[in-house]
């Protein structure tokens, strides 16, 4: 709508209910009574500035959701630049704040009178974000430079209750207030002319959204000048083949699914980080995709340290439900055996539930979809990756499939003997537990205590080597204590660790959990599946708890013993198999070496029989 028509709906009401119905079509609840506040507040002010701007024609969009995500800018106003001529955008934030101040230590954190302890991002920093986003991943902005700029709009605050706040500048978006509402006037001068902004508001709209062709050559930058990936084998194989799959995608009425299997540390997220940096260097749209929160937002962390736009490459499986069908020309999905059935979070309202399942999503959002997976890696209830599920929604969408098999190569230290030793030590291929021979190239010890385990890692983490101790989940997992102290929850006799952090704000010295298993202070904290699973690191130490105890001449699966509740209430069957494979997981993620331990003294004597050689160090 238009900026003067924003100003008459909102004297009689109409407006906000057709908001309300908006906002329930969409999400399928009702808005907050905050919400709903927001929008009769904030909206009035705003058009106001807009009619007293002289900019009653300009196109006007409430509440616009940003490509592939579920963020939604305030307001969108949209026209042309007075300059120029050109399109023109500017992002508003609205804010109801009256007294606003710095956190302190920081330059973009605020906490806000009325909102407690809870820290709020700085509406120049979150609007300034909006804007990069926009233009990164909406086609028409893609190459316009200074096409985007962003306010934020604190009308009801006057400058000193709100003045720590006006210390950011920053050139793509700018803070005014009630005091500064006149300024406010003027720079929307500076950025829109009078002239109907229908045409640019529709184009906004109407357009395509993938990744622009800068943050790809940022991207390129940042994952392939800065030094090659060296492929082998197959590594190489299944990359050209996704070469050649985009090359021929734009000329060929048949997609190609690629699908790359491969067990742990087998070269898949290389392969896809190879993929990142060529296919970007070269003009296409690619997104990498997870179901793996760590794994992503380690990712983001590793890649982003230099350029902070780059991480928005790196997203989630659910972030494709409202994709444009072949709106990218790659999409990597990465740690693929973690795909669910459907896309919905937890609580989401039956009615907002995709008709799709989560595979056809991922197929139908790029011409070439990639999947990278390791089947035996499905560990929690619900997740359902597996060659032949994507195979069989691939044909079913008319689909041309190839695979690639990594699996002649491991990470661990090269030993493809090891992988093969604790398939067969857990059932999850034939034949039975067979006798570990020595090999050159990655060591294997069982304690006689979780002390002599922890002493023999600390040795190698203090000479330089990486080092973490994972568990089954058999113990509670306590948040920190009000004093931010972390709780010993894992207990073995005299012998007493924490878990790691579970949720993404330092304390006590230890990392956020997405990072534990990344940040040398990870060490001294004891990671589960949902930390570990999709890292590596040098050494690894595994406690087997009384969820998988060996009794006679097999294992046996004991879901009282469990304390991950979602996996616990699986049937007995699906119980066994899926803690079989997370303790599959657990066990390869060493390079070096792993040493092992079982709270259960038979199934501690039933390694020890398999395994000739114990530590020799530590208490």
């Amino acid at each position: 709508m238009s900026a003067r028509a924003l100003f008459d709906r909102c004297s009689d009401g109409a407006l906000f209910e057709r908001l309300a119905w908006k906002y329930r079509s969409v999400l399928f609840q009702n808005p907050s009574p905050s919400e709903r506040r927001s929008w009769e507040n904030s909206l009035p002010a705003l058009a106001e500035v807009l009619c007293d701007a002289g900019l009653d024609d300009i196109d006007v969009l409430i509440e616009y959701r940003l490509p592939l995500t579920s963020l939604r800018a305030d307001v969108v106003l949209a026209g042309s630049h007075p300059a120029t001529g050109r399109p023109s955008y500017v992002i508003v934030e609205l804010k109801q704040w009256s007294e606003a101040r710095l956190v302190p230590g920081t330059d973009n954190l605020c906490l806000v009178a009325g909102m407690g302890n809870r820290p709020a991002l700085h509406p120049v920093a979150q609007v300034r974000r909006y804007c990069d986003y926009l233009q990164d991943f909406t086609n028409v902005l893609n190459d316009q430079e200074d096409s985007v700029a962003g306010v934020a709009y604190l009308h009801y605050a006057v400058d000193r209750d709100v003045s720590e706040l006006l210390r950011l500048p920053d050139a793509s978006a700018q803070l005014f207030t009630d005091t500064s509402r006149g300024e406010l006037i003027k720079y929307l001068r500076t950025r829109l002319s009078p002239l109907e902004g229908s045409p640019e508001g529709d184009s906004l709209l109407d357009s395509p959204h993938a990744p622009g062709r800068q943050l790809m050559r940022a991207a390129a930058a940042e994952l392939i000048d800065g030094g090659e990936f060296l492929l082998m084998d197959e590594q190489e194989v299944a990359a050209r083949l996704v070469k050649r799959a985009a090359n021929l995608s734009r000329q060929s009425d048949q997609k190609e699914v690629i699908v790359i299997s491969g067990g742990p540390g087998s070269g898949k997220s290389i392969i896809a980080l190879h993929l990142m940096g060529h296919l970007g260097r070269n003009g296409r749209s690619v997104v990498h995709a997870t179901g793996s929160k760590s794994f992503t937002t380690t990712l983001r962390h590793v890649v982003g340290t230099k350029n902070g736009r780059i991480p928005k490459l790196f997203r989630y499986f659910f972030d494709f439900t409202s994709a444009e069908r072949n709106g990218l020309d790659v999409l990597i999905c990465d740690e693929a055996h973690r795909i669910r059935q459907r896309s919905a979070r937890q609580g989401t309202n039956a009615g907002h539930r995709s008709s799709r399942r989560q595979v056809e999503e991922l197929i139908d959002a790029a011409r070439v979809p990639v999947f990278l997976l390791d089947e035996h890696q499905v560990v929690r209830p619900g997740e359902m990756g597996s060659v032949e599920t994507i195979d069989e929604a691939a044909h079913a969408r008319g689909c041309i499939v190839r695979h690639v098999d990594l699996n002649s190569q491991f990470r661990c230290g090269g030993s493809r003997a090891y992988e093969h030793w604790v398939l067969r030590l857990l059932g999850l291929e034939p034949g039975g537990p067979i006798q570990w021979q020595p090999e050159e190239n990655f060591e294997l010890f069982v304690a006689e205590s979780p002390q002599k385990m922890e002493s023999y890692l600390r040795g190698r983490q203090e000479s330089g080597y990486t080092s973490r101790m994972t568990a089954g989940f058999c113990w509670p997992w306590s948040d920190p204590r009000t004093d931010g102290s972390l709780v010993d929850d894992v207990v073995i006799g005299e012998w007493r660790r924490p878990w790691n952090l579970r949720g993404e704000h330092p304390s006590s010295g230890a990392p956020v959990s997405s990072l534990w298993a990344t940040d040398p202070s990870g060490f001294g904290q004891i990671g589960c599946i949902y930390t570990a699973q999709g890292f590596e690191y040098s050494w690894n130490g595994v406690v087997f708890g009384p969820d998988l105890v060996w009794r006679g001449n097999g294992w046996r699966a004991v879901p009282g013993e469990s304390k991950d509740y979602s996996v616990k209430k699986a049937t007995p069957e699906a119980f066994g198999r899926l803690i079989c494979n997370t303790y599959k997981v657990l066990l390869t993620r060493g390079l070096a070496g792993t040493v092992l331990y079982s709270t259960d003294p038979e199934t501690r004597a039933m390694l020890a029989s398999l395994v000739p050689t114990g530590i020799k160090q530590g208490p």
